[in-house]
């Protein structure tokens, strides 16, 4: 967390922040047996052992906006609410993805090496495409979703939409000038689909090999949701196809991802280690909200 806001927490009894145990799961189960707030991030999985050691908790924060990895119910059959930081890393997010698609539809950011080293591709990377023009093709219309669609919409993107937990007259459409699609209508027709939604039943493999052939020759695949979400061998087999014109994943199956051939010199792959939403701003933004929220819970 932020400096400032383990300060503004430190009045609290015992508050257990997880980073500072999260490779120690004996040690967090024991200390966690006395705090009255525990605050985790994506690693640290609050079921089982660990939530049964809750025993005076009042109350989990998540650094973050993913609760696939805390039980929810289990924690609200014990009293304990859980606080996501909704909203505070939209921004960091956002950034990540556009940044993502402008690297990807250009295709010209990786030439250092070959143009150091005297060579010169310019007819190989003559063919780039703008962003001004293109569909983006935002899943899960929420927070992330909507400011990604901001930032798209200010550099000229046409920009669609589906979520499944909103109508199609939703007033949040109108609001914000995008386009309420079928999950089939985007697929076939976004020159970039982005993905923003939660690690649930219907969310788990829904981009496996099947929909990413439903998707235009040539378009991105961006995921910073959750892993389990999109097939990575499908990704990759499609960048290798040309059936995919690039993909950009921060987020995994199993992190810290293992080693896998099937993704090393895969053409038009960006890879990260799930930090799309951390920024030296998002975090603040992030560690005061949470901050603020659990002292407004205990108060």
């Amino acid at each position: 967390m932020d400096e400032g806001a383990v300060a503004q927490l430190a009045a609290v009894h015992d508050v257990l922040y997880d980073p500072l145990l999260v490779d120690d799961m004996p040690r967090l189960i024991t200390e966690a047996q006395g705090a009255d707030v525990l605050i985790v991030r994506n690693r640290t999985q609050v079921r089982h052992a660990l939530l049964g050691a809750l025993g005076r908790c009042k109350v989990v924060g998540r650094l973050g906006v993913g609760l696939d990895n805390i039980d929810v119910s289990g924690c609200a059959a014990k009293g304990i609410d859980v606080i996501p930081a909704t909203g505070a890393n939209a921004l960091s997010v956002a950034e990540y993805v556009i940044a993502s698609a402008m690297l990807l539809l250009r295709g010209v950011y990786a030439s250092t090496p070959a143009v150091a080293a005297g060579q010169w591709p310019r007819n190989a990377l003559s063919n780039g495409r703008e962003t001004a023009g293109q569909t983006l093709g935002i899943i899960g219309f929420g927070s992330i979703g909507q400011t990604t669609a901001r930032l798209a919409q200010a550099l000229g993107m046409k920009v669609m939409a589906f979520d499944a937990m909103l109508p199609s007259d939703a007033p949040v459409f109108a609001q914000t000038g995008v386009y309420c699609a079928t999950l089939n209508a985007l697929i076939s027709s976004a020159d970039v689909i982005t993905l923003h939604v939660p690690l649930v039943d219907t969310t788990r493999g829904l981009f496996n090999a099947a929909r990413i052939a439903a998707m235009k020759q040539g378009a991105i695949l961006i995921n910073t949701s959750r892993g389990h979400i999109v097939d990575l061998a499908a990704v990759a087999a499609a960048l290798r196809s040309g059936q995919l014109g690039g993909a950009a994943i921060d987020v995994f199956d199993v992190e810290p991802l293992p080693a896998d051939a099937a993704l090393l010199n895969c053409p038009n792959l960006l890879l990260s280690p799930h930090v799309s939403g951390l920024s030296v701003e998002s975090n603040e933004r992030v560690s005061f909200m949470i901050a603020d929220k659990i002292l407004e819970h205990l108060r």
